[in-house]
């Protein structure tokens, strides 16, 4: 009697424990949710795990990044905490500035993860329509049956604004966003193809998204990010770039052999890249894509799903998201970044809550091996991050068809025929 007596008290007693310490982390969930109300819930790392994953990620890092040649930030998190993180080399060479975890960096492409999410969030307060012509946005694009989820996913058939012939954009004047619509409005650029017909990466889907942006905002681009990613997220170390940033403290960006990038006259176009950011501020940006109160459910899963099944392969992409999808496997989530110097690669392994930066000033494309850290943590399909099949309009085919049609006939100088 005694003994059972004791068994009920102990039970009792294991329950009344289990039920103050449920009711003291639902406590600090509240509290954490009233500091963050983007905040989310992540099990957990056991000690071992950690332990293994550290090990196995300094021998990918031994193996293929090679520790001393990278020139930047590399940071690997499971469940919303750092397993590893390393940043090195110079932000500024010439003055000796090293490259530190507050250090904004130029992401290239991988801006556009940032221009996407921002554009989904105004699709959740009523601003944006995914499927409306963007022509009700900006009535001087010249094209169509173009949708705003065209322009995420590449699918919009427009020409890069890079290839416009220096006949039509000379190389000496700095071009905007809205110069690029003035330029497709007045040429009457024909676009690559119908839209919704077939995928091609693009910078001008961007680009136009930008001007989206700022109109339902009546913001400029770069005030409009702010208020709708970065100030809510509390990502202090990143801004988009603009003319009066170029005295700001930030990562320069530098050749394969370590020579300074000069600014071109397309470096102040937004949206398609010019985000400076940190991998602490891209980990805090991930964390928040769980939350659906961040981005709906809706949202997330028009991004996190692929649009063009035209061509067989495993590559696609989103709305902002680069994907490599094979059957049985898990699907690899990611977006790479090329701009001057600067090379990445931000990957979210959506399956196993993990994320995978790494950031390069000088030039390498070592980053884009990232993906071979993804077999540690889950089955998933290993294909290389830059596929040259995926722009199926080669800058040659482009620009010869601008050329063509109008740049001012060759003068013959003297001594040719």
């Amino acid at each position: 009697m005694q003994k059972h007596f004791i068994f009920i008290l102990s039970l009792t007693l294991l329950f009344l424990s289990c039920e103050n310490k449920d009711k003291k982390l639902t406590r600090q969930e509240t509290k954490k949710t009233k500091v963050n109300p983007f905040y989310v819930h992540f099990n957990e790392v056991s000690k071992s795990m950690n332990s293994k994953y550290k090990d196995s990620i300094q021998i990918y890092f031994n193996d293929y990044m090679e520790l001393g040649d990278l020139n930047g930030m590399f940071l690997v998190a499971k469940n919303g905490k750092i397993i590893t993180e390393k940043y090195q080399g110079f932000a500024d060479k010439k003055n000796n500035t090293r490259i530190s975890p507050t250090t904004p960096m130029h992401v290239a492409s991988i801006s556009k993860v940032v221009t996407a999410i921002a554009t989904l969030r105004l699709v959740d307060q009523g601003k944006i329509d995914l499927d409306k012509d963007i022509r009700s946005y900006i009535p001087t694009i010249p094209y169509e049956g173009i949708t705003a989820r065209m322009l995420l996913n590449h699918r919009s058939g427009i020409p890069y604004y890079a290839y416009f012939p220096v006949e039509i954009w000379p190389y000496n004047k700095v071009m905007t966003n809205q110069n690029i619509v003035e330029v497709l409005n007045e040429y009457k650029i024909p676009l690559y193809f119908p839209p919704n017909t077939q995928f091609s990466y693009c910078n001008t889907n961007y680009a136009i998204l930008a001007l989206i942006i700022e109109k339902v905002t009546e913001q400029k681009f770069p005030l409009a990010i702010y208020k709708l990613i970065f100030q809510p997220l509390k990502m202090k170390h990143s801004f988009i770039y603009e003319k009066w940033r170029e005295s700001a403290v930030h990562a320069h960006s530098y050749d394969e052999r370590g020579r300074l990038e000069e600014i071109t006259n397309l470096d102040y176009v937004y949206g398609d890249k010019n985000l400076y950011t940190t991998a602490r501020d891209l980990l805090i940006l991930d964390k928040a894509t769980y939350s659906d109160s961040f981005l709906s459910k809706k949202m997330k899963a028009e991004m996190f799903k692929g649009y063009s099944y035209e061509r067989p392969g495993k590559s696609n992409y989103g709305l902002g998201m680069r994907i490599r999808e094979e059957k049985g496997k898990s699907t690899f989530f990611f977006h790479t970044g090329w701009w001057h110097g600067n090379t990445g690669c931000y990957a979210t392994l959506r399956a196993d809550t993990v994320c995978f930066i790494v950031l390069s000033n000088q030039y390498t494309k070592k980053v884009f091996q990232i993906n071979r850290l993804s077999t540690l943590f889950g089955n998933y399909p290993f294909e290389s991050l830059i596929d040259t099949k995926e722009n199926f309009i080669q800058p040659e085919e482009a620009k010869e068809q601008l050329m063509n049609k109008y740049a001012k006939p060759k003068e013959t100088s003297e001594g040719e025929e």
